[in-house]
């Protein structure tokens, strides 16, 4: 099996953070989330840049779902996170989410969701496969590696017979 070196999985999960983010950006509109549509928004509560009230961290150690329907407030959406205000406890508190947090995402309305690998999971999945190649001392080897030699019965074959003139 060849070497990711470009890394498609990490740029596919990337690509689906990108919806996540547009849509919360039509949530951040002034006139709120169309129709019916309403976010269930599940995340790492100890993730890089996760940034709650400490009585939350601690009663969810590991993951929190937040619900963005009809009781949020300031939501600023960025390019690599979003912040909003919610209610716990009857107390409004900001939150700050970088997408990277983000495990799933849900639009019960029209049964959209998204599931997302963290980033350790593509990690230890390369590795139980043999490839490295995420790693980056591992991706400066695979571009400074000379490309193999191909075979001796190998053929060139020139396009420019089969175009039209």
């Amino acid at each position: 099996m060849a070497d990711d070196v470009i890394g498609y999985e990490q740029l596919m999960q990337d690509a689906l953070r990108s919806v996540v983010r547009a849509a919360l950006q039509e949530a951040a509109n002034p006139r709120g989330l169309p129709g019916k549509h309403h976010f269930y928004i599940t995340f790492r509560t100890h993730a890089p840049g996760v940034i709650i009230p400490e009585q939350l961290r601690t009663r969810y150690p590991e993951e929190m779902t937040i619900v963005l329907e009809h009781q949020f407030w300031d939501l600023e959406v960025y390019a690599d996170r979003f912040r909003v205000i919610l209610k716990f406890s009857g107390q409004p508190q900001p939150i700050t989410i970088p997408l990277k947090a983000i495990t799933r995402f849900f639009d019960p309305s029209v049964k959209f969701g998204l599931q997302f690998e963290q980033q350790h999971q593509i990690d230890e999945a390369r590795m139980a496969s043999g490839d490295d190649s995420g790693h980056p001392a591992a991706r400066e080897q695979a571009t400074a590696a000379e490309a193999p030699a191909a075979p001796a019965d190998a053929a060139v074959v020139s396009l420019d017979s089969f175009r039209k003139k």
